[in-house]
């Protein structure tokens, strides 16, 4: 399975994803679900996948022949706005499904994949979205200002209680490693490492990528203090007194 998160917040935008895949217990294997497409000055786009690994892997190679396309032909590096881009990667997601959906389904495989793609193109504000797996998609808002694919279950609850558009940059970094940790603690389909990446607002570059692995310094802290924290708070408070 996979886990992926992206947040737009005033001061930029972080995106997280992790590298664990599977087909089965026997079928684990580490592949990079995070791809970055950038001019600098012209702009950042960030892709997140998750679902079928061959459609996803299907999707980013028809962006990545993007590049040398002709100059007429609507493509990632030259549409003006993230909307198109959503809409280009949207199409690209059913075009792959259109090709290898039918055979893939006679054989009882699952062709169902789902992006996160954000970033800001020169001119244009930041902006982020959910392309679902028929292609279509939906964009934030200020009251939801982050998406998540795969096994968000486990770790929603604390970017519901923490993360807002006005939240700084490294809190909302320390709640999107937290999210991870719920999520593999609880999950054994979602693993490390993890790969991270910080866009600044406005800056037309990417700011920091960073891919974090097993035995990480920072990430192994927080999952111990926030582990004990937990069970500290969790013990201060009152028993039901009902159940005397």
């Amino acid at each position: 399975m996979t886990y992926c998160v992206a947040i737009r917040l005033d001061s930029g935008m972080i995106f997280a994803s992790d590298s664990r895949t599977n087909a089965g217990v026997d079928h684990v294997s580490t592949f990079n679900k995070m791809k970055v497409y950038d001019k600098s000055d012209d702009r950042v786009i960030v892709l997140l996948s998750s679902g079928n690994l061959s459609v996803t892997q299907g999707v980013v190679n028809i962006l990545d022949r993007q590049q040398f396309a002709a100059p007429d032909e609507p493509t990632i590096w030259n549409a003006k706005s993230m909307f198109d881009v959503a809409t280009i990667a949207g199409e690209a997601l059913r075009e792959i499904q259109r090709r290898d959906g039918p055979a893939m389904m006679q054989s009882g495989v699952e062709a169902s994949a789902s992006l996160i793609i954000g970033g800001q193109i020169y001119g244009e504000r930041q902006r982020l979205f959910n392309i679902y797996p028929q292609g279509n998609f939906i964009e934030t808002c200020e009251e939801t200002p982050y998406f998540q694919l795969g096994e968000s279950k486990y770790g929603k609850p604390i970017l519901d209680r923490v993360v807002t558009t006005g939240t700084p940059q490294k809190e909302a970094a320390k709640c999107v490693l937290i999210s991870f940790d719920s999520t593999i603690k609880s999950n054994i389909s979602v693993g490390m490492p993890i790969d991270m990446l910080w866009y600044p607002n406005d800056s037309l570059r990417v700011g920091v990528q960073q891919r974090i692995r097993d035995g990480d310094p920072y990430f192994s802290m927080l999952r111990q203090r926030w582990g004990g924290g937990l069970r500290r708070v969790f013990g201060e408070l009152p028993d039901p007194d009902w159940l005397e």
